[in-house]
């Protein structure tokens, strides 16, 4: 390449890594930038160009593309956040998909010069990837493959030094488990797409970085106002403080010397308190005490009597309680009582009475522990594994199935080895480690997804119907969508149900719908189903998540409905490009969502048949207030949203107007020669 110019909150740099021929290729980040942000869009662009239809997860055709945000390795509060896509093993079918990860290594790769990296192929044996500045080498993986991930973490750092950086796999991702993940330092994963199972197809245990250059942003004076000020809903200074633990329903049984309490952020410079929960526990694996760091899921393995009810502080906010309704733990003050708002943002829904399984904190926290070492994705294991395994057993399904002893997912003996049999694949482990909606599909789905439980209670004691299956849809179980996890109102999830209709993954972990108290009022007075303002709000927080996930920010920090240049202010200051507008910024993430569209049109047929039929059977099941949706309401809902999309109605494909006022011309054309352009009236 010649030689770089300078640039702000850009390093300018790509890397391809090949790991069929261990070589290496350096593009340039310019021509990307600045409608491909970074982070996400940046992902699904490359993507675009580079993987066409028929290539699988785990094909060495397939390419993880890791990308961070121009604020990334700049100090600007969560900067640290980065995205990777690929097609995803976990998604049924398999289909590209992204997620998300926090810690140093976006940071690290930066300092070693690089925006993104694009790995594909697969090495011939294990291997791992050490990047050096400009140096990459391929290292020899075969002393570490079948470690665990804390001793893989630990051994890279003995061989490469303690200033090396790294993104590893487990077992889980070396045995191709289709929910295995990714872990960088302190925990954090990507975990919602199985990407750790891609490593492992490829035969890499690792990447590992040491970056000693510098990432310049463009106004050092507004990254220092940002960081006294991000993070708290009145702009004043945001010390962390002291959390309450996050654990649901009646969680009746002593911590081994108290909860504890942790004050990990996800990145350099991040003022924003985070959900994090530092536990005592004993480990698995050698049965000394630890410290084990847990994200808001983690609690939920010790106690699930009850479903998580509706807290409206998570979703609607006003000028005078912005997020810090109930949210103390984040934010070091009371909420404001004289609010006339506050009743409406203070709202909580007692959480249906569900019985999965009780307390119990030295078995969840070893389950826990367990999907750390091992790679997998704690989301999936605690909310669709282990309530499945709860419920067929209640129901009486589990009688010709041998998982090789008792099934109790209250004894910590079994839990442990349900774990261990996916891991290694063993015995029946083997067909739960394709994953749950897979799994469920080869031993029956009419029997054991389909089958209702009878133990599902509401507040006013009304039995309600549920599938011993907690599958939403596209391979993942259900998230605020108000049914078997998680209660709702109706609003929120019909917007939550069309976010994961035309997504690939559990979208909702970056796509809450933030409202404040008006929103909610129109939404109601206009009907969740013939809401066309809630169709523009869901877009629009759709679009709001590319933005967080391209810049980077996080999901406690953006958006900020009171602050609404908060994104634009972040770029800014590490661009130094003041033609970046909030308006702006928006215009390029929709233009990345529909890019998003084009690759899931084109690579894997995705039209209005496919997308209504996917969602839809979880809505028959009633939520906490007994509210279900009929087949002609549900496409009545989609009508209205693919209008609002400007969409075709009848094929879900957006108009070549949609297309090119988005700037994709050349996308429309694509399509186009496909047959993916409807006629438009």
């Amino acid at each position: 390449m010649a030689e770089q110019k300078q640039m702000y909150g850009y390093v300018g740099k790509i890397l391809r890594i090949d790991l069929t021929n261990s070589k290496t290729e350096v593009l340039s980040t310019e021509p990307y930038i600045p409608m491909y942000i970074g982070g996400r869009a940046l992902c699904t662009k490359l993507f675009w160009d580079e993987v066409g239809p028929g290539v699988g997860a785990f094909d060495p055709e397939n390419k993880l593309i890791f990308a961070t945000g121009p604020t990334t390795g700049t100090g600007i509060p969560t900067g640290g956040r980065v995205t990777m896509g690929g097609i995803a093993p976990n998604s049924l079918p398999e289909q590209y998909s992204y997620g998300s990860i926090g810690g140093w290594i976006g940071t690290v790769l930066k300092y070693a010069g690089y925006d993104a990296i694009i790995i594909e192929g697969k090495a011939p044996k294990h291997t791992y990837v050490m990047i050096d500045d400009d140096k990459v080498s391929f290292c020899d993986a075969e002393p570490i493959w079948g470690m665990t991930v804390h001793n893989t973490q630990q051994s890279i750092l003995l061989a490469q030094g303690r200033d090396t950086f790294s993104m590893v796999i487990g077992p889980a991702g070396e045995n191709l488990h289709r929910n295995a993940t990714i872990t960088t330092s302190m925990d954090h994963v990507f975990a919602k797409n199985g990407f750790g199972a891609v490593f492992g197809s490829k035969n890499l245990k690792a990447v590992a970085i040491r970056g000693t250059g510098k990432v310049v942003p463009a106004d050092i004076k507004k990254v220092f106002e940002l960081r006294r000020t991000v993070g708290d809903p009145d702009g004043s200074p945001n010390p962390p403080v002291k959390m309450d633990n996050m654990c649901s329903g009646e969680n009746n049984f002593k911590v081994p010397g108290g909860w504890m309490n942790g004050k990990l952020c996800c990145s350099p410079g991040c003022n924003s308190r985070c959900q994090r929960l530092l536990m005592n526990t004993t480990s698995f694996q050698t049965g000394e005490k630890i410290n084990q760091i847990e994200k808001c899921i983690g609690p939920y393995d010790m106690n699930m009597t009850y479903d998580l009810g509706y807290q409206a502080f998570v979703f609607v906010h006003s000028k005078r309680n912005n997020r810090s309704v109930g949210m103390n733990r984040s934010y070091p003050k009371p909420p404001d009582k004289q609010d006339p708002d506050y009743e409406m943002c203070s709202e909580l829904w007692v959480g249906d009475r569900v019985d999965y399984y009780g307390p119990d904190f030295e078995r969840g926290a070893m389950q826990n522990q367990m999907c750390n070492e091992y790679g997998l994705d704690k989301w999936d294991i605690h909310i669709w594994y282990f309530t499945w395994l709860s419920m067929a057993k209640k129901e009486g399904l589990l009688d010709d199935l041998d998982f090789g002893m008792e099934v109790d997912v209250e004894d910590p003996a079994f839990v442990a080895h349900f774990i261990r049999s996916m891991v290694y694949r063993e015995g029946i482990g083997d067909i739960f480690a394709e994953g749950m909606a897979r799994a469920i599909r080869i031993l029956g789905k009419e029997k054991y997804g389909d089958t209702i439980y009878h133990g599902r209670f509401n507040a006013k004691g009304e039995n309600l119907a549920l599938p011993v299956s907690l599958e939403a849809g596209w391979g993942h179980c259900v998230h605020w969508l108000g049914r078997g996890y998680q209660s709702a109102p109706k609003w929120l999830w019909v917007s939550h149900a069309l976010n994961m209709m035309v997504n690939t993954r559990d979208s909702i972990s970056s796509s809450h719908l933030q409202s404040t108290p008006d929103d909610v009022r129109r939404y109601l007075a206009e009907g969740a189903l013939t809401s066309r303002y809630l169709m523009e709000r869901s877009i629009w927080n759709e679009n709001s998540s590319v933005v967080k996930d391209s810049i980077t920010t996080c999901e406690w920090q953006s958006p900020d409905l009171f602050w609404t240049s908060l994104e634009a202010d972040l770029y800014q200051a590490a661009t130094g490009d003041r033609e970046m507008t909030t308006e702006k910024l928006y215009e390029y993430a929709d233009a990345s969502r529909l890019l998003f569209r084009a690759i899931l049109m084109r690579n894997y047929g995705r039209c209005r048949e496919l997308e209504t039929k996917e969602l839809f059977p979880i809505l028959t099941y009633p939520d906490s207030n007994g509210e279900t949706l009929t087949w002609e309401e549900w496409n009545s809902v989609v009508d209205l949203y693919y209008e609002v999309n400007g969409w075709d109605k009848k094929t879900g494909w957006p108009y070549r107007s949609t297309w090119e006022k988005a700037g994709l011309k050349d996308v429309a054309d694509e399509l186009d020669r496909l047959g993916m352009i409807p006629p438009e009236d």
